[in-house]
């Protein structure tokens, strides 16, 4: 029997789905079944409930940390503020974080955490209070800490919930030199790195890119190759969504559909994404946006014709039962867990190709990876080594001016001359780990003859098993 505001279309959990995903790529691997359930378990479950005094009445707070994966330490994951925290998401979150970060040759173990909480509803210095209270309990388990367990933000998180790890931390863990590092997504005041605010929304953008940008794939899907011109909706305006559209934007893709809660608006010829976000910020609603169409039911944006669709905001909401209604012929999948298993193979048949979430929205990970770097070494990326680099370039025109007896341009020069601040070392790392990601997957999806997700597992998995072989774990 289905439980109360089950949705109908779910025929396993969260958790299950992504078993099914691990199995169906296990198929095409030699792997022992004994370290296949190994890789599949979570090694730690951490659940929590602490009381916290709220407009004076005590309230049992309840709280998740889950760390999936010790075959590399420390583990890494956000931590999400939302009513509908489980321990079945929270699990499946972690176990997403372990795939994604074996897929990125990211150093990390997979984790997750979690506060079964309406972060919209209760005033910041209650926050603060249920943050720092969460994270002394993890401090006395052992559930955080540079080497040890890293989180970062997740829905309903920022700067400032991270900011008030790091202190409790630090105040629990005094003369820890590294302490800065136990937490990632901080302001940059707090040994924050610039750009990971919108690193996961450039990372799903830096993967679609990629795949339009292959001739061979957009003639398959009748597509032009490039994003000039794409005609893409995205669903969901949050951090990542908004981050996304903006740089498919900058491209000279063309936002048909934005979706939000209340419903979603639409216009054939493109909408503005900063002036949807300003309209939204204004009226509390993205609804009414000026020569747009209101569609209020928001599933039903998914439903609409376009180039590409990017569910970016939660899991399932494509099912069977809105399946064959998409007529995108490509889905990136920024949001985690978008598309259910039955959904996927009715996509396959109709031939959309699916950018899966274990990929694409791997570039907040990515960033952290280099916010924690960051705060290991002690020092902001470009410091040491930019004023070197002008001068170099200052050699170098200086050289070429001499050679060619003509003055290079100002503006030219001053082109060659910058040095990389960290924002550009941030998007040339965040880039490179992308594109080459893509074209790791991209081999054995064509090696195999099987689609992107079952490439990306087979990639986790094999990642996974020689690690746990050079630690001796397994012959």
């Amino acid at each position: 029997m289905l439980k109360k505001n089950q949705n109908i279309t779910d025929t396993c959990s969260f958790f299950n789905c992504i078993e099914k995903n691990l199995d169906k790529a296990a198929q095409f691997i030699s792997v022992d079944k004994k370290l296949l359930k190994q890789i599949k378990l979570c090694n730690s479950v951490y659940r929590i409930n602490f009381p916290v005094e709220i407009y004076g009445k005590i309230q049992v707070i309840e709280a998740y940390r889950v760390q999936h994966s010790h075959h590399k330490l420390p583990c890494k994951g956000g931590i999400r503020y939302s009513l509908k925290v489980n321990q079945d998401e929270i699990m499946t979150l972690a176990a997403l974080m372990t795939y994604k970060c074996a897929i990125m040759d990211i150093p990390f173990g997979g984790a997750k955490g979690g506060i079964k909480i309406d972060p919209q509803k209760i005033p910041v210095k209650y926050l603060e209070k249920i943050t720092r209270r969460y994270t002394s309990e993890l401090v006395k388990k052992n559930f955080i800490g540079p080497g040890i367990d890293v989180p970062a933000p997740d829905y309903g998180t920022g700067e400032k919930e991270m900011s008030w790890i790091f202190d409790t931390f630090s105040s629990l863990c005094p003369g820890n030199i590294d302490s800065m590092a136990c937490v990632t997504g901080k302001p940059i005041s707090q040994g924050g790195v610039r750009g990971r605010k919108e690193a996961t929304g450039l990372g799903v953008f830096y993967g679609i890119r990629e795949l339009c940008n292959l001739k061979e794939e957009m003639s398959f899907l009748g597509l032009d190759t490039g994003l000039m011109g794409k005609k893409i909706i995205i669903q969901g305006l949050g951090n990542v969504g908004y981050h996304a559209a903006k740089f498919l934007y900058k491209s000279g893709a063309i936002i048909v559909a934005l979706a939000e809660r209340e419903g979603a608006i639409y216009n054939k010829n493109g909408l503005n994404v900063s002036d949807v976000i300003l309209h939204l910020k204004e009226t509390g609603s993205i609804l009414n946006f000026p020569g747009s169409k209101n569609i209020q039911k928001t599933e039903k944006a998914l439903e609409l014709e376009c180039d590409i669709l990017i569910p970016a905001a939660l899991e399932n909401v494509i099912n069977k039962n809105n399946a064959n209604s998409i007529k995108s012929k490509i889905i990136g999948e920024a949001a985690n867990g978008p598309i259910t298993p039955e959904a996927e193979n009715i996509l396959e048949k109709k031939g959309i190709t699916i950018i899966p979430d274990i990929y694409l929205n791997a570039g907040g990970v990515t960033v952290s990876y280099f916010e924690w770097i960051k705060n290991l070494s002690h020092i902001r990326y470009g410091r040491i080594e930019k004023k070197f680099s002008e001068n170099i370039n200052a050699k170098f025109i200086k050289i070429i001016e001499t050679i060619c007896k003509r003055k290079i341009l100002k503006k030219e020069k001053d082109i060659f001359l910058k040095g990389a601040d960290e924002i550009d070392f941030i998007y040339s790392g965040l880039e490179d780990t992308m594109i080459n990601g893509f074209h790791t997957i991209r081999d054995i999806k064509n090696s195999l003859n099987i689609n992107i997700r079952t490439a990306s597992y087979i990639l986790a998995i094999n990642k996974i098993i020689d690690s746990y072989k050079k630690l001796g774990i397994f012959p």
